[in-house]
C-alpha cells in the first residue's frame, strides 16, 4: 500500500515536470507548426503601468525612447496607479519627447492598463499592436522589433517575450534563473507545437483586436495573453525579444510576492476555465491544465512523499523508499537553504530552496483561492530598473 502511494505521488510530480516536457518536445520535433516572421514595423502603443516607481520610471522611459524602432510608429504610454511619490513628476518630464502620461486614482494595475489602452485607442485610432512592460524592465534596443516580428504571420494574435534576470542578483537568483531556463525551453517547444500557454508582464504584445481588459483579481499578463487563445488566434514565444529584470527581494518578501501572484494566477485559470475544454482549444486545454494547475499543485504529492518516507523505510520497500527518502532530503535541504542564506551559495541547495519556497507559496495560494480570497491590488516590491551595465 505504501509503495503504491509513493508511485502515485511520483507520477503526479513526473507528469508536469518530466512527461509533459518530453511529450511536448516530441510533438514540436515531429510535427512543428512554424511561424513566419517579418521585418515590418506596425504602429505600436507601449503601455506601462506604475505605482510608486520613482526609483525606476525615469530609466524605464529612457530605455523605451532608446528602442530601435521608428519614432513615428511608437507611442509610449505611462499610467500612474495612484502613486504617492515622484513617479508622475518624473514621467511628465518626458512629455516634451512624446511620452504620454496618465495620473490615475488608485484602482489597481488592471484598471490602470484598461485606462491606458482606452486612452491610446482614442489617440489617432491607436496602434495595431499593444505592447506591455513592467516599470523596472530593461529592453535591449532591438527588443521591440523582435517582439513584433511574428505578427507578420496573420495567424499570430499575441507574442510572449523572454524575461531574464541579471547575473549578479545574489544567491536567491540561482533557483529562479534555473526555473526560467526550464520555462524558456517549454515555451520554445509550445510555440513549435502550436501555442505558448501565456506570457510574462515584463515583455509581451497582442493585436489590439485581441485585447480584453483583465479583471482586478487575476494576473494581467495571463488574462491578456490568453485572450488571444480565446479569440482563436496563435500565441507564440519570441525568445530573442528579451527583457532584463533584477531578481526579486530576499526570500521572505519573495514568498509573499509569489503567494500573491499564484493566488491571482489560479483565479485567472478560473476566469479562463472555458479554455480547459479540449473541444474548443484542443491540445492547449491539456497544456493549460498541466502547466497552470498540476504544477501549482505539486506541493501535494511532494508533501506526500515526505510523509511516506519513514513508512516506506519501515516496511523495507527499498525501491519505493529511495525516491521518498530522496524527496524528503531534498525538501530538508531546501528548508535549510531558506533558513541559512549562506547555504544557497551551493547551486543544488539554492534550487531546492527555490522549489520549497515556490511550492509553499503554491500551497498558501491554493488555500486562499479555495477560501475565496481575492487579491485585487498590486504592491510592487522590487529592485530598481537594471542598468545596461548590469545586464550580461
Amino acid at each position: 500500500m505504501i509503495a503504491t502511494l509513493v508511485w502515485i505521488c511520483l507520477a503526479a510530480i513526473a507528469l508536469p515536470f518530466l512527461a509533459y516536457p518530453f511529450l511536448l518536445w516530441l510533438r514540436a520535433t515531429m510535427a512543428p507548426d512554424p511561424v513566419v516572421g517579418g521585418d515590418e514595423t506596425p504602429q505600436v502603443d507601449l503601455v506601462i503601468a506604475a505605482h510608486d516607481e520613482e526609483a525606476s520610471i525615469g530609466a524605464r522611459i529612457e530605455n523605451a525612447l532608446a528602442l530601435d524602432y521608428p519614432a513615428d510608429q511608437l507611442a509610449i504610454w505611462i499610467g500612474s496607479d495612484g502613486s504617492s511619490d515622484a513617479t508622475v513628476a518624473i514621467a511628465r518630464g518626458y512629455e516634451d519627447r512624446g511620452v504620454r502620461v496618465l495620473d490615475l486614482p488608485r484602482g489597481g494595475k488592471a484598471a490602470a492598463l484598461r485606462a491606458l489602452v482606452d486612452a491610446s485607442a482614442e489617440a489617432d485610432g491607436g496602434g495595431e499592436i499593444l505592447a506591455f512592460s513592467d516599470a523596472n524592465s530593461d529592453w535591449p534596443a532591438d527588443a521591440l522589433r523582435k517582439l513584433v516580428a511574428p505578427f507578420a504571420d496573420d495567424r499570430v494574435g499575441g507574442v510572449a517575450g523572454d524575461q531574464r534576470y541579471v547575473e549578479d542578483a545574489g544567491d536567491e537568483a540561482v533557483g529562479e534563473r534555473s526555473y526560467w531556463s526550464f520555462d524558456r525551453a517549454l515555451k520554445r517547444w509550445q510555440t513549435q507545437a502550436g501555442n505558448a500557454i501565456s506570457s510574462t508582464g515584463a515583455i509581451h504584445a497582442v493585436r489590439r483586436r485581441c485585447f480584453e481588459a483583465p479583471p482586478a483579481d487575476a494576473t494581467d499578463d495571463f488574462m491578456i495573453s490568453t485572450g488571444v487563445i480565446a479569440a482563436g488566434e496563435r500565441l507564440v514565444f519570441a525568445e530573442d525579444a528579451i527583457a532584463w529584470e533584477p531578481t526579486a527581494e530576499p526570500v521572505g518578501g519573495e514568498f509573499r510576492r509569489k503567494t500573491r501572484i499564484i493566488t491571482r494566477g489560479l483565479r485567472g485559470v478560473l476566469y479562463r476555465r472555458a479554455l480547459l475544454d479540449p473541444r474548443r482549444t484542443g491540445l492547449y486545454a491539456f497544456e493549460l491544465a498541466v502547466h497552470k494547475l498540476l504544477r501549482r499543485l505539486t506541493w501535494i504529492p511532494l508533501g506526500g512523499l515526505v510523509l511516506l518516507a519513514p513508512f516506506a523505510v519501515g516496511e523495507g520497500a527499498v525501491v519505493a523508499a529511495l525516491p521518498a527518502v530522496g524527496a524528503a532530503l531534498a525538501v530538508a535541504a531546501g528548508a535549510a537553504g531558506l533558513a541559512i542564506p549562506a547555504l544557497r551559495r551551493v547551486k543544488p541547495v539554492s534550487v531546492a530552496a527555490y522549489v520549497v519556497m515556490v511550492q509553499s507559496a503554491c500551497a498558501w495560494a491554493t488555500i486562499a483561492t479555495l477560501s475565496g480570497r481575492r487579491v485585487a491590488r498590486w504592491e510592487p516590491q522590487r529592485a530598481a530598473h537594471p542598468t545596461a551595465e548590469s545586464s550580461p
